[in-house]
């Protein structure tokens, strides 16, 4: 049987998809009477967005649930593809599935957040310590530039290839370890071309200098 074909993948690619398209910073901001959080700032459904309602503790939440949406999308990926014996496969896809529903949710038309928080989830379902890496490199960029955009671009770009090369070098130690860390480094680079292309318009603005820093208001 076609591996890709395998019910437990599909089953898992479908799951992960729809975990992955839950909108929780409109769910939260509409629930705490703030309206739709896409007519401010960005228009965006993310927790950077959210924060510019000046509720951080919604941001917050916002984060975190982005975050977990796509770590137990991997996580029930891989049980349901252990039962067809998929299971690795079958948590691969279920991530990168709930990051295309994160982006593209069907419930908003198909117009979503950008993915930083669901791609961190998704990197500690495959492999936690990619998450941290991924985390790190965020946090010493926002320190020194106080710009999100340019925090997660720079993450995105090195994370993969951090993991690429953590899984050569640990490939004398365990093979075992070194094929998680390599396939979660493989896996991340679709992930993270998809996260650039979202943050285009940032890119432009970051470039012409009239990207809004960490903490400053940005008007509808």
């Amino acid at each position: 049987m076609d591996l890709l074909a395998n019910p437990w993948t599909l089953g898992a690619i479908v799951l992960g998809y729809l975990l992955g398209s839950i909108p929780f910073g409109l769910v939260l901001t509409r629930m705490a009477g703030l309206g739709d959080v896409r007519s401010i700032g960005s228009g965006n459904i993310g927790a950077t967005n959210v924060l510019r309602t000046g509720n951080k503790k919604l941001a917050a939440a916002t984060l975190l649930l982005d975050a977990l949406k796509g770590t137990a999308a991997v996580l029930a990926g891989h049980w349901l593809g252990a039962q067809g014996g998929v299971a690795i496969l079958a948590s691969l896809l279920a991530g990168l599935a709930a990051f295309l529903g994160h982006l593209f949710p069907v419930w908003l038309g198909f117009r979503g957040g950008k993915g930083v928080a669901t791609y961190i989830g998704v990197l500690a379902g495959w492999w936690w310590p990619a998450a941290l890496i991924f985390c790190g490199l965020w946090l010493a960029v926002a320190v020194i530039s106080r710009y999100s955009s340019l925090s997660a671009l720079v993450a995105a770009v090195v994370t993969p290839v951090a993991l690429i090369g953590l899984g050569g070098w640990s490939s004398g130690v365990t093979s075992g370890a070194a094929g998680t860390v390599h396939l979660a480094g493989l896996a991340a680079i679709p992930l993270s071309l998809m996260l650039i292309w979202k943050h285009e318009a940032n890119i432009r603005r970051l470039m012409a200098g009239e990207e809004p820093k960490i903490g400053a208001s940005k008007k509808a």
